[in-house]
């Protein structure tokens, strides 16, 4: 009988999903295990599993389209069979179904029952340890296994690294706090589970573990151990659906981990170039890391091949005088972004305040101290002390607006915006106040390096009491910010440009830095904005004053 597959919620927060690719299509058979689609939240791209056997007889969510949890996604049922009834809003085909389904498993459970007897769910056996998803910083409420660096029957030594856990900006590794065997995955590359839920369970080998549920549920453990066999099979069904989906270079479907096709994407890399280490040959995070494009260089060069490539990614003529648009889906991610922007810029009544800086002494001074060895300071470093120190002299601004206090924060810890591929971070520079030019310099590299190649850990990204975003890289001379709350303040620092200016009563070629302050006014007013602003020209027109 045929089964609606409806969209799932894969975190407690999700409302909608994305539908990023169709491995399969309309007509397919489909085996128990089966990876259906690939389907993308606001943190993760998953892919999502066939958990019944029959054919594909509907799709309901296209390629690229979006819907709502619980949305009909496909119809899986008989070659042939009759579905309109289902398409036309009629559950009862379904609900019978359901019924059915329900007769069963109460039927195996009964069965189950004479032979394991119910059993509180905090009760565990002698040596046995749940390991569940961790929290990896104070905002996070799900994480998703990104790769599993132990299998199921490994020796666990306590400080190995079972998984990559990946949060939304981040992916850290997790590592064991205990000794023993890893009896038991709870979650699989790729998949995304709240906070608590059941990772792992590590205990003596041979320890029957098949009646623990963790924190996923109440249910006895006599229902655990119903649902047990059909979750190996399920596995089973995984591990052999991967083994026929690994293909070698044949144009056929690829098998990775999101994340390896995120960073590949990123990078620039052909999944078909890569060999994966993982099991069954599943490319993970790690191969594409290490990939270097020798061998691709090495073959021979096939112009043939290449170039319908290059000809694929063209956009089509368009003549002249005729209209031509293009819609292109927002991602998850770009939606979030927009909505904590959104919710900045209409939540803080902002203003801006813009200055000129005279920049002659901050180049001879920086030229001067990189000659020193090993010394590479920048003119960002410059102004993130800069910063650091004024604000110590003007604690207003490094404050932060709730709607019964003022939040004053003693210390000075200043993220610098980094632009990657999916969007933008901060990480932070902790107690910058703190640090040495040279110190502000690495600390910069180091972390903006992490945040190209999505190493940054959220412990990185939290504590900002102010914020620099400079483009002066990029020519832009003059720009203003969007406060990255919960800040009062954010720099927007522009691009070293000569022009003529007045100095000694003669018109002379001066090298100008033009910075603008957005302040949130509910903690900032105007006068106290334009006296920081002040005392950052001062220690940046005359770098030697940061030294007193």
């Amino acid at each position: 009988m045929a089964k609606i597959i409806t969209m799932p919620r894969l975190s407690d927060t999700m409302t909608e999903g994305t539908v990023a690719t169709w491995l399969k299509k309309v007509g397919d058979t489909i085996k128990e295990g089966d990876i259906l689609a690939e389907i993308e939240t606001d943190k993760a791209t998953m892919e999502f599993e066939a958990f019944d056997a029959g054919v594909l007889l509907h799709i309901g969510i296209h390629e690229g389209e979006s819907a709502p949890v619980d949305s009909v996604l496909a119809i899986i049922g008989k070659e042939g069979e009759d579905i309109s009834s289902l398409l036309s809003g009629n559950a009862a085909p379904a609900q019978e179904a359901k019924k059915e389904e329900v007769k069963e498993s109460a039927a195996e459970t009964k069965v189950e029952e004479k032979t394991v007897a119910p059993a509180a769910a905090s009760e565990l056996p002698k040596g046995v340890i749940v390991v569940t998803m961790p929290r990896l910083s104070d905002t996070m409420t799900e994480g998703t296994v990104a790769t599993w660096l132990k299998k199921e029957g490994d020796v666990i030594k306590e400080g190995d690294i079972l998984a990559e856990i990946e949060t939304d900006k981040a992916t850290m590794e997790f590592e064991s706090f205990n000794a023993g065997t890893l009896l038991k995955i709870g979650i699989q590359e790729g998949q995304s589970a709240p906070v608590d839920s059941l990772l792992a369970i590590i205990g003596p080998a041979g320890t029957d573990v098949s009646g623990i549920t963790g924190k996923e549920g109440s249910a006895p453990a006599a229902e655990a151990k119903t649902d047990a066999p059909k979750e190996d099979k399920k596995e089973e069904a995984v591990t052999s659906n991967a083994e026929e989906t690994v293909s070698a270079n044949d144009g056929g479907r690829i098998f990775a981990s999101p994340l390896a096709r995120k960073i590949a994407q990123d990078k620039g890399v052909s999944l078909n170039q890569v060999k994966g280490s993982g099991e069954n040959g599943r490319i993970v995070k790690k191969d594409i890391e290490n990939y270097t494009p020798q061998t691709a260089q090495a073959q021979p060069a096939a112009p043939a091949v290449g170039a319908p490539q290059a000809t694929a990614q063209v956009k089509p003529f368009v003549p002249a005088g005729e209209v031509s648009t293009e819609e292109v889906k927002n991602s998850q991610m770009r939606k979030t972004i927009a909505r904590r922007l959104a919710e900045s810029k209409f939540t803080a009544p902002e203003y801006s305040l813009t200055i000129e800086l005279d920049m002659d002494n901050a180049i001879a001074s920086r030229g001067v101290i990189n000659a020193v060895p090993d010394t590479k300071v920048s003119f960002n470093d410059l102004v993130v002390k800069a910063c650091a120190m004024a604000l110590r002299k003007h604690p207003q601004v490094n404050t932060q607006w709730k709607d019964d206090v003022t939040v004053y924060n003693h210390h000075i810890s200043i993220g610098v915006a980094v632009a990657v591929e999916e969007g933008l971070v901060v990480p932070v520079l902790k107690f910058t106040d703190n640090m040495s030019l040279s110190q502000i310099g690495t600390a910069v590299k180091d972390l903006a390096g992490k945040a190209k190649s999505k190493k940054l850990s959220p412990a990185d990204m939290e504590g900002s009491t102010f914020t620099v975003s400079n483009l002066g890289m990029f020519g832009i001379q003059e720009f203003t910010s969007i406060i990255n709350q919960p800040n009062s303040a954010i720099l927007s620092v522009g691009a070293i440009i000569q022009k003529p200016v007045v100095k000694n009563n003669q018109i002379v070629v001066g090298n100008v830095m033009k910075v603008t302050l957005t302040c949130d006014h509910r903690t900032v007013d105007g006068a106290t904005g334009a006296q920081f602003l002040q005392t950052l020209k001062q220690y940046i027109e005359n770098p030697v004053t940061m030294l007193a």
